[in-house]
């Protein structure tokens, strides 16, 4: 094992177990100005007496006035959002929209600035313990330990979070059966590919039956088949009453699995609500690339035509 794989695992090891971090409530006045597709007038983020709301266990996911700065760059800058209970909720931007740095809020991996997370009601800046108990999150890139087996990895992460051992052997099989993993769930993780790491990861996610589930690019590498059973499980997760928040690049896949969806630039959530209200009559990616031409003063596709002219 190398040595910066090594430093990996302890941290997400470090991770599993970190103790809460109390941060303040930003006053930052928050932006809501809504952007509306065009012929169509949509409220694009939730009123204030929303956000503001006591914190309420059954809201899976309540954001206020998320703030992280690194140096001079702003990753996030007041980010709003709230997720319905049981939908699959997408976020979608451009890279380095604050996609990531998002997600790894929820569950304690940065420490904002400012602003609140509400998980099912429990403060997760001022306890990650509980929060982590709530959520289960499939981060990219992976942090797995790559010298234990699928199978050692959900025993060591279950064993963390208090499992039973009768218990915890069914659901691994069942994971793994699931997802076409059986064959290979003894073997080192090392010598896995791409897609197999990808569904030891989701296992992992699953294993402790979280009630919400963070997904950072969680298809990307995955063959179409392995995908497909990948959804189906999403799908078997929120009939069981569970609540998925997804962020991806690929429009297609956004569409057609999420609800509800947040479109993210620049640190912010500039449009968010069901994706058949949003998108209207449009493909979604039609309404994406022109609402982030619009914010970026330009039009959508335009680049300097006198650019690579080398290439012919």
């Amino acid at each position: 094992m190398t040595m910066a794989v090594l430093k990996k695992s302890r941290r997400y090891a470090s991770d599993a177990i970190a103790a809460h971090v109390p941060l303040p409530i930003s006053d930052t006045v928050r932006d809501r100005t809504p952007w509306s597709p065009p012929g169509q007038t949509c409220t694009v983020l939730p009123p204030p007496s929303v956000l503001d709301a006591p914190a309420d266990p059954s809201v899976p996911l309540r954001i206020t006035g998320l703030t992280k700065r690194y140096g001079d760059a702003t990753a996030l800058a007041g980010f709003d959002l709230v997720v319905p209970a049981g939908s699959c909720f997408g976020i979608v931007g451009p890279n380095g929209s604050g996609k990531t740095t998002t997600l790894r809020t929820i569950v304690g991996l940065v420490r904002p600035d400012a602003g609140r997370v509400e998980v099912h009601g429990v403060d997760a800046m001022a306890d990650v313990v509980a929060t982590r108990r709530l959520v289960g999150a499939v981060l990219d890139p992976l942090a797995l330990f790559e010298r234990l087996s699928a199978r050692e990895l959900l025993v060591t992460l279950g064993e963390l979070r208090g499992i039973d051992a009768r218990t915890l052997r069914s659901r691994a099989e069942e994971l793994f059966a699931v997802l076409d993993l059986a064959g290979d769930a003894d073997r080192q993780i090392a010598g896995y590919s791409h897609g197999m790491r990808k569904k030891t990861a989701l296992a992992a996610a699953l294993v402790h039956r979280p009630r919400l589930l963070l997904l950072d690019e969680p298809f990307e590498g995955v063959d179409p088949v392995s995908a497909r059973t990948m959804r189906a499980l999403l799908d078997r997760f929120r009939a069981g009453g569970g609540t998925v928040v997804l962020s991806s690049h690929v429009m297609d896949l956004v569409e057609r699995m999420c609800d509800h969806l947040a479109v993210v630039h620049a640190g912010r959530v500039v449009m968010a609500g069901r994706t058949d209200h949003l998108r209207g009559e449009r493909r979604l990616e039609d309404t994406f690339i022109e609402l982030i031409g619009t914010l970026d003063e330009r039009p959508a596709g335009a680049g300097d035509d006198g650019a690579l002219s080398w290439l012919g």
